[in-house]
């Protein structure tokens, strides 16, 4: 474990933690072992937000992530805190095949990280040649994997010159990031069906694969490459291990401990602790604070309004979902651990989730069965069943009821007939597909719908994966992980750089606790060593050191520019100049 260098307990300096999510723990980890003192408060009495866990009657279920991606990210997090995911009692295993996944048809192809077996499939549908597109796919796929995690998952973005840097933008063009991931697809799949089995992953994002940039096929290179895998006993377990490793550095977790509102100086330039909405306890005060609430939550209730906070709400949000929890009294084997039931009208369908805010006639959707890969899950000889069903998010941002009907522009939300026709439509189709018969097996149910999501969680909207990545809601187009304006006020989580999913939170809260510690460092408020923590890499021998990366030639410049000059012009046009902070 990195070593601290604050000699007296009362001069190190004071760090409040706002939620107990998976960004919220990692940070407070990393900020305790660089020498800070860290207090976590939670407004539930449970940690890892909607990483946790749901328990009925022996039955467990993921509440939220029920696939972990991107391996490397999670264990490079505990191995920067001087352990491993093994020595924290974290045991993943390795999800073969990847997904079944079913069409309309009766048809299904299983995704997996066998190359033989990939090639069986892909020709089956593709013929002798779709094979060698399918490696090309995978080539652009895995560059698109690779400059992201060196170029944006790495990097923090503080202003609009951030893009400006030489090793990105000769990059950029690469990243494919003004074209579709359904359209990239198309280049090398020459079906529908194809299309369509490797562009779904969009739903990660809370994104239609149509307006997803083409960049994001690096989630589909993820499974392909790396796999797909599941912690045992739940992907709450990660959590709970960072919880521990923080524990071991004495940071404080205070649950059950709603905020009202960040605590501001008296003259609101800086962020000073913050207040509960139980009015018996004394505030708590910090020298810095970190929230990791949901961030349009953030901006719009716990600090004074804004321009740029109102903006936010107004901003192209992820979808929702419908999620069905489901204790099954016997065992189906005709579902693997990760299975994709997709729409017959497979573009109308996502139409529908985020043009129209609506649930599809025809939805596509998810169904996990951690029984399958860890029998903890259930009871013997039953199943634990998780259905994840995207729709529409929340029109009206300001409503908080569980039930009942919304209607916000002349479109009506009636969230208990949606979960009623999501129910049956579920349970239809995987009828219809796999000839078996959930429904009469279900013993237990346990649901939640964008209102649930929305109070349970402060997410506005409901939506379950922040704010959408579209071209002008990332980089330094995202909301920043520095509050602009109010000094010690950071912010880690899905709606900030750089994004959504475990992983890309795990790498936010490494890129904040580096901000954090550089200002600390420079105000002589902490003295700790560079190191790890920092991204300060190993002794590399020179024989394995890689080639400098190549200054941009003058036609590469003018090109970037022009784009970046359009960029300029384009956000000046939609936000009117105030609304948001590109600078």
């Amino acid at each position: 474990m990195m070593g601290v260098r604050v000699a007296d307990e009362e001069l190190r300096p004071r760090v409040i933690i706002v939620g107990a999510g998976v960004g919220g723990v990692a940070t407070a980890a990393r900020l305790a072992a660089a020498g800070c003192t860290v207090t976590v408060v939670e407004k539930n009495d449970f940690s890892g937000g909607r990483c946790s866990l749901i328990h009925r009657r022996g039955f467990r279920f993921d509440q939220g992530p029920s696939l972990l991606l991107l391996p490397q990210l999670f264990r490079e997090t505990f191995q920067e805190l001087g352990t491993s995911l093994e020595d924290e009692g974290v045991n993943l295993v390795k999800c073969e095949p990847n997904y079944k996944v079913h069409f309309h048809d009766g048809t299904s192809f299983r995704l997996s990280t066998d190359i033989a077996a990939m090639k069986g499939e892909v020709e089956r549908f593709e013929g002798k040649d779709g094979f060698e597109r399918y490696l090309g796919f995978l080539q652009e796929s895995h560059r698109h994997y690779e400059l992201s995690v060196t170029h944006v998952l790495k990097k923090n973005f503080y202003s609009l010159f951030s893009m400006m840097r030489p090793g990105f933008l000769r990059h950029l063009l690469e990243l494919h990031p003004f074209e579709s991931i359904y359209s990239r697809a198309s280049k090398y799949f020459w079906t529908e069906r194809l299309r369509r089995v490797f562009t779904f992953a969009s739903m990660y994002m809370g994104m239609s694969p149509f307006d997803a940039p083409g960049t994001y096929s690096l989630l589909q290179y993820t499974e392909l490459a790396e796999g797909i895998w599941y912690p045992l006993g739940g992907f709450h377990k990660v959590i709970e291990a960072l919880i521990n490793v923080g524990a071991r550095l004495n940071v404080e977790y205070m649950f059950d401990s709603p905020i009202s509102e960040i605590q501001l100086s008296g003259d609101g330039t800086r962020a000073t602790g913050v207040i509960f909405k139980d009015k018996t306890r004394q505030p708590l005060t910090a020298d810095v604070v970190i929230c990791n609430a949901d961030l349009a939550y953030a901006y719009n209730e716990l600090l004074p309004s804004t321009n740029f906070a109102r903006s936010l709400l107004k901003r192209q949000a992820s979808c929702s979902s419908i999620s069905f929890y489901w204790a099954l009294d016997r065992k189906f084997p005709e579902l693997t651990a990760h299975n994709i039931f997709l729409a017959e009208d497979y573009k109308e369908s996502f139409d529908s989730i985020f043009k129209k805010h609506q649930i599809p006639d025809q939805p596509s959707f998810y169904v996990n069965v951690p029984s399958r890969l860890d029998p903890s899950a259930a009871p013997e000889g039953c199943d634990s069943v998780v259905v994840l069903v995207p729709v529409g998010h929340l029109h009206d941002s300001t409503t908080n009821s569980h039930k009942g009907s919304q209607k916000t522009a002349g479109v009506t939300q009636d969230w208990d007939t949606m979960v009623a026709t999501a129910r049956r439509t579920v349970l239809g189709t995987i009828e219809t597909r796999l000839n078996i018969s959930l429904g009469p097996h279900i013993i237990e149910e346990v649901i939640n719908t964008p209102p649930t999501w929305k109070s349970v969680f402060n997410l506005d909207r409901g939506a379950i994966l922040g704010l959408s990545h579209s071209f002008f809601n990332v980089l330094s187009f995202r909301p920043k992980t520095k509050h602009r304006s109010i000094k010690d006020l950071y912010f880690v989580g899905a709606s900030t750089h750089p994004g959504t999913g475990v992983p890309i939170v795990l790498a936010g809260a490494k890129l904040v606790s580096e901000q954090v510690l550089r200002a600390l460092r420079q105000e002589g408020r902490i003295s700790s060593p560079r190191g790890a923590l920092e991204g300060e890499k190993s002794n590399i021998s020179p024989l394995d050191r890689l080639q400098k990366e190549q200054y941009l030639s003058w036609l590469q410049w003018a090109l970037l520019i022009l784009i970046m000059s359009a960029c300029l012009l384009a956000t000046s046009s939609m936000w009117h100049g105030n609304s948001i902070n590109i600078l």
